[in-house]
């Protein structure tokens, strides 16, 4: 049973190196055959140059898990995505993004997934954030006034194993592990879609997923397969927050909706939000409307731009 981890990275060398060492200090089963697949995509730092130096150390302390790197000229997450799936010829894709960070316990949870539920052609599990314990207090509100989208991306359906359908949440692209033969059946990522540098357009793996459901592919949450997200403090700013929100929604609404034109009702919720936000006196209240507003307006974005 053949595992393939694959990272795409664009210019963070240092998150990188994070998520490698993840990867080498995961407990590793008995009777295994893993490999590391890295894309550095339209790279213009040290990645590079990083990586080799890296390998080189890596080889001598763990010569059984090999690393592989690729670069891709075109810049765009899909692009690299897809430039993994041409090199991997068999067996299982492990995605993970540069700022996240494998459980140790991942790769016995991925064979153990595959073992018990043999029929599965994708998996995926939770996303949890790497929390430092200073974020700001509104990061963890749940009532009324919580922040969706987060600016990173969380993801936890509970702790019992189910069926992904397109009525249910579908993951982040970073943390699915997908067996090659799907891609054969469903086609690969929308070069059209997914961010392009770290512009936050994303959707790219949600059109994906939803192909592969619509395909009949059998894909299983398995709350076992772990992994954790970096903690970029920058993220919590207002601007970032109304940024990420306007372009998330923009991408989701270009993959997800064939209209091309805004719903009436778009436009009245931009207005009653906007309005709120004018006459809101409490800041929790204010960044809720503001980055609702944003959302909206990446709705609207999206039909328009169909």
């Amino acid at each position: 049973m053949k595992l393939t981890i694959v990272i795409c990275s664009h210019n963070r060398s240092e998150l990188l190196t994070i998520a490698l060492n993840s990867i080498y200090n995961a407990v590793k089963p008995v009777n295994y055959n893993i490999s590391v697949l890295v894309i550095a995509n339209a790279c213009t730092d040290t990645t590079l140059t990083d990586l080799e130096q890296y390998k080189i150390k890596q080889s001598i302390y763990c010569q059984d898990i090999p690393l592989l790197i690729e670069e891709e000229s075109k810049k765009g997450k899909s692009f690299a995505l897809n430039r993994a799936i041409n090199i991997v010829k068999e067996g299982y894709l492990c995605f993970m993004d540069d700022d996240q960070m494998l459980d140790k316990e991942y790769f016995k949870a991925v064979l153990n997934a595959l073992n018990d539920y043999p029929d599965s052609t994708m998996l995926c599990g939770p996303l949890h954030a790497d929390w430092k314990g200073i974020e700001p207090k509104w990061i963890y509100e749940t009532g009324k006034y919580q922040i969706n989208p987060l600016p990173f991306p969380l993801f936890d359906l509970g702790n019992m194993t189910l069926l992904i359908t397109d009525e249910i949440q579908t993951p982040p692209g970073g943390q699915v592990i997908i067996r090659r033969d799907v891609f054969t059946r469903v086609g690969k990522f929308r070069e059209d879609l997914g961010p392009t540098g770290h512009n936050l357009v994303g959707s790219e793996d949600t059109d994906f997923f939803l192909r592969a459901i619509k395909n009949n592919e059998i894909f299983r949450y398995i709350p076992s397969i772990i992994q954790y997200h970096h903690i970029d403090y920058d993220r919590f700013k207002i601007t970032y927050l109304i940024n990420n929100s306007f372009k998330r929604n923009r991408s989701l609404t270009i993959a997800l909706y064939s209209k091309n034109k805004p719903p009436l009702y778009l436009w009245l919720k931009l207005l009653n939000y906007f309005f709120k936000a004018l006459l809101s006196f409490n800041s929790i209240r204010i960044r809720f409307y503001l980055v609702r507003c944003a959302a909206i307006s990446g709705q609207i974005s999206g039909y328009l731009k169909k």
